[in-house]
């Protein structure tokens, strides 16, 4: 057993203060030290630095390893020449993206406090990293393939790459679970038989969705950017779904919907009303092009996500969080600097259904300890101030044990 104790303390009803955790895998008892050295007198006494606040540890949604090669090869600014420039330099970006650099980009991670995060895998290169990393990783095998002529064996091989991630299951903090590229870019057919893999093994379940307005203009007119773009590479002219049949095929299963920035009030709404939730990168849809995701206008549950280094620049959760304070600037700052620290813990955790994200009993031991560089003078003030002044945390556990 051990006892933790923080200055402040991130609880699903607020910061609270002159309190501890007792914890071993799991918390099993939050209260006074003096009452919790009471309870379990042979526990580790776990001090923190002065003006620390405890949280429990950040969850990143979406990600892309594969290509943390990326630093100037691709064209930032719109959405169309970035494609182009991935299919230039897709195979020298997965070739020099070696396991020593993808490990390093989780430990970047790490030390930004992300004890999850949801790996989309195009290729499942980055499974053996996955295996080895401290954090939990929900392993979100990417499905592709709008091509009729070779969906059959594009999807044998997702199938081949899901029955990797799930032998590791076990042996490592691995979730195995399933991602749809795009509406764009996978057949109806085979779509609807990985959605029903997912309903029927209960796997985590996402998809890009309505990132760019030239992916809005082919799925609803056959016309656009994408249009020259599907005629060059694919000889077709005719997408092979709409937006609303793509919507539809995912009826029966909580997805979560990456980017979302063209999705009119209708769609969002009908997300909504369907169970789904939407993975927000501000930063990625910045350096895209692509219009803002208009937070303070959804009714459904969302999380701040990082998305890949081939459209960010870093992948530290306070990087993306002091961005999308600056994003949605309609909205107080107090107010949306608290909002946005649920996203990547509870929602988070709630999204891809974790028994973490929140500072209560019986939740996986999974905490995050920032030291703010002087006492606060108000409370309300914290979760701004953490944004604010925070690139590196000071402490890291995940299910009990210290990793920073």
């Amino acid at each position: 057993m051990k006892i933790l104790v923080s200055d402040y303390i991130y609880t699903p009803n607020g910061f609270i203060s002159n309190q501890a955790i007792a914890f071993t895998e799991t918390i099993k008892n939050i209260g006074t030290l003096e009452k919790l050295r009471h309870k379990y007198p042979d526990a580790t006494i776990i001090k923190t630095e002065k003006n620390s606040v405890l949280y429990p540890g950040f969850i990143n949604t979406h990600v892309h390893l594969e290509f943390s090669a990326n630093k100037t090869s691709l064209r930032y600014g719109s959405f169309m020449p970035w494609l182009y420039s991935v299919i230039e330099h897709r195979d020298d970006l997965i070739k020099d993206c070696d396991n020593a650099m993808m490990e390093n980009q989780c430990k970047e991670m790490l030390h930004s406090g992300i004890t999850t995060f949801g790996a989309i895998s195009s290729f499942g290169n980055e499974l053996q990293v996955c295996e080895k990393t401290p954090q939990r990783v929900v392993f979100f095998n990417e499905l592709i393939g709008s091509n009729a002529a070779y969906a059959d064996m594009l999807y044998g091989d997702f199938l081949e790459r899901l029955k990797a991630s799930q032998s590791c299951e076990e042996s490592s903090r691995i979730t195995p679970a399933i991602a749809i590229h795009s509406p764009y870019s996978v057949h109806p057919i085979i779509l609807q038989k990985a959605v029903t893999i997912a309903k029927q093994n209960e796997l985590p379940l996402s998809t890009h969705f309505l990132e760019s307005k030239a992916e809005r203009e082919w799925l609803e007119s056959d016309s656009g950017e994408f249009r020259e773009f599907f005629e060059k590479y694919f000889n077709t002219s005719t997408p092979v779904t709409n937006i609303e049949e793509f919507m539809h095929a995912f009826d029966t299963y909580p997805t979560h919907f990456t980017h979302c920035t063209q999705a009119n009030k209708k769609e969002l709404d009908y997300l909504a009303n369907k169970g789904h939730s939407i993975a927000h990168c501000p930063r990625s849809n910045r350096y895209l092009g692509c219009r803002r995701l208009k937070i303070e206008e959804l009714n459904l549950p969302f999380s701040v996500a990082t998305d890949g280094l081939s459209s960010n620049d870093s992948l530290n959760i306070f990087d993306e969080l002091r961005a999308a304070l600056m994003l949605h600037n309609d909205i107080p700052i107090q107010e949306l600097a608290t909002r946005l620290l649920q996203t990547v813990t509870e929602n988070a955790a709630d999204i891809l259904h974790l028994n973490c994200g929140k500072i209560a009993v019986n939740k996986l031991a999974d905490f995050t300890i920032v030291t703010l560089p002087e006492t606060p003078k108000r409370e309300e003030e914290i979760a701004l101030w953490t944004i604010l002044h925070t690139k590196k945390v000071s402490q890291v556990y995940i299910q009990g044990e210290k990793y920073v």
